[in-house]
């Protein structure tokens, strides 16, 4: 048995789930929520869904097919239709033939748990099932997508144990069993009237580029749509246009709160280190996931302050807070927290000696505050789907170290470690600040200046003088250049006009209101 160290080093094996899409498609998402919460399966498998229905001809054919061969696992489901014809077969049935031939372990489950069931389905279909027998293949029966679950988490655990000598340990056991009984099903909900035309498309973009262009993944229409359907969003049902799950309404509705009241992040800032009935700064923030981390990241920069450091020739501008470690804060309270519960919401407090982010619900058993605080746990959540999907966006990375991360990034501040309590239903991490002592901040060590050493080594010793001036005020004037060095102004004149050579400086204005400013994005 391997390690669970070294499987999360392995590539995951990819499983194939084949079925009738227009009948199976409810069914087809369960098998993607499975293989999302349990732990192990997690971290061995993927699971890939081809949502497409395949039209007549041979480019069709030919996704699906290639789609498969990249695969190392065959699901099956059944239920009363056989499905379109794509040649003389329909696509599961040549799906199907296509993984016997490549000597797929195979998995089938057979909606219906008596004769009567049978007595529905289409007559090619029997001749389906008829042959999957003959080809010694064992099924499951099921009668709903909740009672389909545990044959397909069983079977996967039986093939990736006898065929890939992987196993789960009894940590993983456990803590699964306790993952399926908590997980929300708030965000598996589907929202039968919104389709993914409702949703941000810039939002959608990368999830497109991630899905879409994996080889044998590349599908030619509709690309948000099979993007989500792919990884369990969105569900088609019967060829009628997709409707979007909670889960990716939250992600990637430009305005989520405005179904979902209890998605808006309540920030505020106040000038003492305790609340008072004048803050300096409020704002209610209704936007997609990742956009609401962006515009709260935002606020933070606006009402905190940036001490300026003097590194060679830059003068850096330095944030209170570590940036690494308030983008994770913000990521994990968003991912993690309770959206069954309606009356809270995610609250920020920037006080002037700390930051406080409130997160509804406290952590799912086994976590408790000291393995948070120590980043000694397995990664857990209530709402796996929301997740995965930042996993696949490379926003999280559910191995279990974000609050190392965040401490690592405090410490790398020159910061104390965050702290971690949990009050009146809320998840709470402090960051505490400089409270005015900004000497201790400590300058990044990506931080680097827009002045190279290679160019400081061209420039003369007014022209260092200048950079640090600009860098100070934001401009200077040749009459400040004059009056700092005593020279001519035509030696000014040559400072100035190599700076701005050299996309240093720019230079604005005419005449006498003539001045160089630091080029834009610089300062």
């Amino acid at each position: 048995m391997q390690h669970t160290e070294r499987r999360w080093q392995m590539a995951k094996l990819r499983v194939f789930v084949s079925s009738v899409q227009n009948e199976l498609s409810k069914e087809r998402a369960a098998i993607l929520q499975v293989i999302t919460v349990d732990l192990f399966l997690n971290s061995c498998c993927e699971a890939i869904l081809y949502d497409k229905t395949p039209t007549t001809g041979k480019p069709s054919k030919m996704a699906y097919l290639e789609l498969l061969k990249s695969c190392k696992i065959y699901l099956l489901i059944i239920d009363v239709e056989y499905g379109r014809l794509d040649g003389n077969l329909s696509a599961t049935h040549t799906e199907y033939r296509q993984a016997q031939n490549m000597g797929l372990p195979t998995a089938v489950f057979i909606r219906g748990l008596d004769s009567a069931k049978d007595k529905n389905r289409e007559a090619r279909t029997e001749e389906f099932i008829n042959e999957i027998i003959a080809d010694d293949h064992r099924y499951s029966r099921f009668h709903d997508r909740e009672d389909l679950k545990p044959a397909v988490r069983k079977a996967l655990h039986s093939i990736l144990k006898n065929q890939y000598n992987l196993m789960a340990t009894q940590a993983e056991e456990c803590e699964t069993e306790h993952q399926i009984e908590t997980a929300s099903r708030f965000e598996t909900n589907l929202m039968d009237e919104v389709t993914c035309k409702a949703l941000d498309k810039e939002s959608l973009s990368k999830l497109v580029e991630i899905v879409i262009e994996k080889p044998g993944l590349r599908i030619f229409d509709d690309a948000p749509e099979h993007a989500l359907m792919t990884r369990g969003l969105a569900i088609s049902h019967r060829g009628k246009t997709a409707t979007v799950n909670q889960a990716a309404f939250i992600l990637f509705h430009p305005h989520p709160a405005n179904r979902f009241p209890q998605c808006e992040i309540l920030a505020d800032a106040y000038e003492e280190p305790k609340i008072s009935s004048k803050p300096k700064g409020q704002e209610t923030i209704n936007a997609s996931l990742m956009k609401a981390v962006e515009q709260t990241l935002v606020f933070i920069d606006k009402h905190t302050f940036h001490p300026r450091r003097v590194v060679g020739l830059n003068n850096l501008r330095l944030n209170e807070y570590p940036n690494k470690a308030l983008r994770e804060i913000f990521i994990n309270a968003l991912a993690h927290r309770n959206y069954e519960d309606a009356t809270r919401k995610v609250m920020l407090r920037i006080f002037s000696d700390r930051i406080e982010i409130a997160s509804p619900g406290y952590p799912l058993k086994p976590l408790t505050l000291a393995k948070l605080q120590k980043g000694n746990y397995r990664p857990c959540s209530r709402n796996p789907l929301i997740t995965q999907t930042l996993a696949l966006l490379g926003q999280m990375e559910q191995r279990g170290t974000g609050f190392a991360r965040m401490r690592e990034a405090m410490l790398d501040h020159g910061l104390e470690p965050p702290t971690l309590s949990q009050s009146d239903g809320y998840f709470v991490v402090t960051l505490h600040g400089p409270n005015g002592d900004y000497e201790r901040l400590r300058v990044p060590i990506e931080a680097q200046g827009f002045i190279t050493p290679a160019v400081e080594a061209e420039l003369n010793e007014r022209q260092k003088k200048i950079m640090l001036e600009a860098q100070k005020s934001g401009s200077v004037t040749s009459g400040w250049c004059k009056k700092a060095f005593e020279v001519a102004y035509n030696t000014t004149y040559r400072d100035l006009s190599d700076l701005v050579k050299r996309n240093l400086l720019v230079q604005v204005g005419k005449g006498r209101a003539t001045r160089y400013e630091l080029i834009p994005g610089v300062r």
